[in-house]
């Protein structure tokens, strides 16, 4: 017997998180092959059986931008830092969609892959992952349709003034988002293998976060006396330095958005924390 025990190799062996903060990065590295897989799997499941296709990506955040100009341009009156109206929602959008898009489907990770999470190994960290870098290939696409927009109104108009030193910061916006929704998409998906009321109250709640950030309207035509509320929403100075980079409007502060990175630094630990301990029972839950 203890020959026997001697003889035996084991490729992989799993066993349980040593500390609750800790992510195996290697591991997750070992299983970038999975994680490609699955960006593809929901990229092309997003327009597989459809006329249009990809072009759905540009579709939807057109008519996202027309009915946002309808609706608080034309019918509200809300001014936007004089800026062309139409691209001024736009930016909104494009920032907006990738992060709602990428924090919903996150925070279903644990519930809508049950049965293969109950079936084979791999590190769970993969799926929410996979879904936060399939939604940059969707902003990418739209970026280029804010691109071309914002490049029209660049020559055609004298109410575009970009700050292109600013702009450097983009890629660093695009990870700030990216991070913020992997924290709080993980803490959803963690808590919901428990208590599924979440699941609605984050569809129905992440509408109303959108009307507390300033998606629809520049952060200076908040009230003074909400004001401070509104900036302490994580994604405000995102999206505030996204426009004062390409628009040349909105409010560019680097204690704002040095707040965003301590609180989105705070929400991934936590989450971590959460997502670490549900892993290893959430079998017995789901």
């Amino acid at each position: 017997m203890s020959e026997l025990k001697q003889q035996e190799h084991w490729d992989i062996e799993i066993a349980p998180q040593s500390s609750l903060l800790s992510i195996n990065f290697k591991e997750v590295w070992k299983y970038r092959d999975l994680l490609l897989l699955l960006v593809r799997r929901d990229f092309v499941a997003f327009y597989k059986q459809t006329i249009l296709g990809p072009l759905w990506f540009f579709i939807q955040t057109l008519l996202t931008t027309a009915m946002y100009f309808i609706i608080f341009t034309k019918v509200a009156g809300i001014k936007t830092d004089d800026t062309p109206p139409m691209l001024f929602y736009l930016a909104g959008v494009t920032c907006w969609n990738y992060f709602s898009e990428s924090l919903t489907k996150t925070a279903d990770t644990f519930i809508a892959n049950a049965s293969i999470f109950g079936k084979v190994y791999f590190p769970r960290l993969v799926i929410p992952l996979s879904i936060v870098v399939s939604n940059l290939i969707r902003l990418f696409i739209q970026f280029l349709l804010f691109l071309s927009m914002w490049l029209y109104y660049l020559i055609t108009s004298d109410k575009v003034h970009p700050h292109w030193d600013v702009m450097l910061l983009l890629p660093f916006l695009i990870l700030l988002m990216a991070a913020l929704a992997l924290g709080l998409g993980i803490i959803f998906s963690s808590l919901t293998t428990k208590y599924r009321d979440l699941r609605f109250l984050l569809t129905f709640g992440i509408q109303l976060v959108m009307f507390a950030t300033p998606v629809v309207y520049p952060l200076s035509l908040a009230p003074e006396k909400y004001k401070w509320l509104i900036v302490a929403n994580p994604f405000t100075a995102i999206i505030e330095t996204f426009r004062y980079a390409f628009l040349g409007k909105g409010d560019f502060n680097w204690i704002y958005l040095g707040y965003s990175v301590a609180a989105t630094a705070v929400i991934l630990i936590v989450g971590t924390l959460i997502f670490n301990k549900v892993e290893k029972n959430f079998m017995d839950t789901v």
